[in-house]
């Protein structure tokens, strides 16, 4: 069989990808339902934060208003707080957390500063001038069971229609994922912190 000419080649490819556009806008002329999105970042490998940071980004972007509360990082000087804080109108951050439970090794401190983290991100949910709210590492504090998992699943279940909601943090309660419209899982497969690279400027941080 002799070799197809540079123009069949190219033509060919032309009528696949014809047949490949018919077929997705075919599938999304059926997609009409506009609604807030309740979006679960988990999983043991790196990503969750940083996704959840780069959708603040694209709605700040879009003239979104953006609320972030961070339930276990204290105000750390991070790249993305730099970025958005530039946007005070736009993007309003608040790290609540005191650390990570095994650094402050006080359960009621952490009981105390998840329920005010809590108070504060359900009143960014009710404000109806967000459009975005990220609950960065919500999940940890549900893992340690600082916060009753019925309350979160409640009141996320009867958010606004409108309101798109991020949920952050490894190990999420089986109770959310059933009801988010969006679950994504990040695996781990390789990280230079186990060869003994520690945390980097611009990655990390």
């Amino acid at each position: 069989m002799a070799e197809m000419t540079e123009d069949e080649l190219n033509e060919r490819h032309t009528e696949k990808m014809k047949k490949k556009k018919a077929a997705r806008d075919k599938i999304l002329a059926t997609k009409t339902i506009e609604k807030g999105l309740l979006i679960v970042h988990t999983g043991k490998g790196k990503g969750k934060s940083t996704a959840a940071m780069g959708l603040a980004a694209r709605a700040v972007g879009n003239n979104m208003k953006v609320g972030i509360i961070q339930f276990v990082k204290g105000v750390w000087e991070t790249g993305e707080r730099v970025v958005l804080e530039k946007f005070p109108d736009l993007c309003i951050m608040k790290a609540m957390g005191d650390g990570f439970t095994w650094e402050t090794q006080d359960r009621q401190r952490d009981l105390a500063a998840a329920r005010s983290a809590w108070e504060s991100a359900k009143e960014m949910m009710a404000d109806p001038s967000f459009d975005l709210v990220i609950l960065d590492e919500l999940n940890i504090v549900l893992r340690y069971d600082n916060l009753p998992l019925d309350e979160i699943v409640e009141t996320l279940s009867g958010k606004r229609e409108m309101l798109h909601v991020v949920v952050t943090g490894r190990n999420a309660k089986d109770e959310l994922i059933e009801i988010a419209d969006l679950v994504t899982e990040m695996t781990q497969i390789k990280h230079p912190f186990r060869s003994g690279v520690k945390a980097q400027v611009g990655i990390e941080f």
